[in-house]
């Protein structure tokens, strides 16, 4: 008897965590190796201290920095299996979704979950020298960039009094003849209309991966800087200036959102996660989809 498409996603799930599994074991073996290796070469740079026996510590150098280099590569193993992982379970969401055709869940649940979502986002780690890729904290998108189905992104759709309204959305579909894109509002079920038509320049990707303040703070909006932001309890962005950036990877945005019925123009300070903070696009009541 086949198995269902539950089934098959749950064994590829558990294929990967027996695999993820003996990789954390693995790792902990080479970070053991490491240390060794960095004690070792520690010891013997205070034991030589007329620094004669320079061959012996650049072999000793060699050596500590290959094992850090097999230490990385099995914690980069690590975390693709994660990312399999996650790519796996999001999928199944997906064809569940499609098949249902609709998602009974209350809004104060899909808040948390997509808080969640947004606070597990892998974190780049590059290598020496590398820049972070596009879609990484505050690096835009390429400008081919196609996002896929399921992806959630930032859409500006019709609102008959304000103009255009950026409202948080999944990715139904793309038709590649009309440029445009199918995309839900996330709150599909609290909407009258929570489909909707859009051309690209319409709707804004949304980054997919955390940039690291403390190796890649370029990657992240500076103080002063006028974004767009998913307001929180809301998914709707508003515009807002960045008031702190993150200063770890574990940290948020700390935003001042404009807000007229304050004094000052701007309402007292708010955390927004990374996922949720977008280079400022202007709204456009002329604009057509």
């Amino acid at each position: 008897m086949p198995l269902t498409a539950d089934a098959v996603a749950a064994q590829q799930v558990q294929e990967r965590l027996k695999a993820l599994q003996q990789l954390v074991h693995e790792i902990e073996k080479k970070r053991q190796q490491s240390e060794q290796g960095i004690l070792t070469l520690q010891r013997y740079s205070q034991d030589d201290q007329s620094g004669q026996s320079s061959q012996k510590m650049k072999s000793l150098y060699k050596m500590a920095i290959a094992q850090t280099e097999q230490e990385e590569e099995v914690i980069r193993k690590a975390l693709q299996k994660i990312t399999e992982i996650r790519n796996i379970k999001n999928e199944r969401r997906i064809q569940s979704k499609i098949a249902s055709n609709k998602e009974s869940i209350r809004k104060g649940i899909w808040i948390k979950m997509l808080t969640s979502s947004a606070q597990t986002l892998p974190l780049y780690v590059g290598k020496i020298g590398e820049k972070p890729p596009p879609l990484c904290g505050a690096v835009p998108a390429d400008p081919n960039f196609i996002s896929r189905v399921g992806d959630m992104v930032a859409a500006l759709v019709k609102d008959s009094e304000d103009g255009d309204n950026c409202i948080l959305a999944e990715v139904v579909s793309y038709n590649p003849t009309t440029g445009k894109y199918e995309i839900d509002d996330i709150l599909k079920e609290q909407n009258q209309k929570g489909r909707h038509v859009l051309s690209r320049r319409r709707v804004i990707p949304l980054p997919l991966m955390r940039a690291n303040p403390e190796t890649d703070p370029q990657a992240l909006f500076p103080q002063g800087t006028l974004v767009m932001a998913l307001f929180p309890q809301t998914t709707c962005f508003y515009k807002a200036i960045v008031n702190k950036p993150p200063a770890t990877h574990t940290d948020e945005y700390e935003l001042l959102f404009e807000d007229k019925t304050y004094p000052e123009g701007y309402s007292p300070p708010h955390y927004v996660v990374q996922r949720y903070v977008i280079a400022y696009k202007q709204k456009n009541k002329q604009t057509t989809t």
